[in-house]
């Protein structure tokens, strides 16, 4: 009898570990990723603070802020600089969270450099959801203002060499799923079908200005659908 109780207790801590490792192995983390992170991306004139009220309500709806990344770039360079500086960001986005891969949320001229980011740099495999907001996708009269100022803002005149390389072929690349909200009233945007992306779910929401369109709620709660 004694001998069996010395067995007993000493297999008792072996027991009580395996149980424990066992449970450990089962719970979920208290912050698990549950959905794409998103990398928001702004356009001319601006920066990663004009995404503060989207980044809000998504963390309302059940993103952790591991999840959300408001980026900021030089606005004035080209498109294509600033797509290769996406790529890094998202990478490490991607290095950060552990996801496979993210989802791409822009506004106005922040379209141009994430799409050459997908038809250019191979892009198409790292992103689930692209969404543009008044995205500039085929350029506006309106960039007459500072063409000669910035090479980004030459870059979204209507009929750029950047825009014709960007439009040609296939507009919409890869097995992402693409969506472009624009208003019917974008002063920015002229003519305001310019955001119109062949192959793409295009959304009109009625009359939102240029500026609202990424911290207007009703738009919000439609991208937040598509993405998730």
């Amino acid at each position: 009898m004694q001998r069996f109780k010395r067995r007993i207790a000493a297999a008792a801590p072996v027991v009580s570990a395996s149980l424990l490792l066992s449970l450990s192995l089962s719970a979920t983390p208290a912050h698990a990723a549950t959905h794409n992170p998103v990398v928001f991306v702004h356009g001319l004139s601006s920066s990663s603070s004009s995404w503060d009220e989207w980044v809000s309500y998504f963390e309302a709806d059940g993103y952790s802020a591991s999840e959300l990344d408001a980026w900021s770039y030089s606005w004035s360079q080209s498109n294509a600089t600033t797509a290769q500086q996406l790529a890094t960001e998202v990478r490490r986005v991607l290095a950060a969270t552990g996801a496979s891969k993210v989802d791409l949320v822009v506004h106005s001229m922040g379209a141009l450099s994430s799409r050459y980011y997908l038809k250019n740099l191979g892009g198409t495999a790292y992103v689930d959801d692209f969404v543009s907001t008044a995205g500039v996708n085929h350029g506006t009269t309106a960039a007459g203002w500072c063409a000669w100022l910035y090479t980004s803002c030459a870059e979204m005149q209507t009929g750029s060499s950047f825009l014709t390389s960007l439009n040609s072929g296939d507009e919409t690349p890869g097995s992402v799923s693409y969506a472009s909200y624009w208003s019917n009233c974008d002063d920015a945007l002229t003519p305001d079908t310019t955001a119109i992306l062949n192959g793409a779910t295009n959304v009109e929401v009625g009359c939102v200005s240029h500026n609202d369109m990424n911290n207007d709620h009703g738009v919000y709660e439609q991208v937040r659908d598509f993405v998730g």
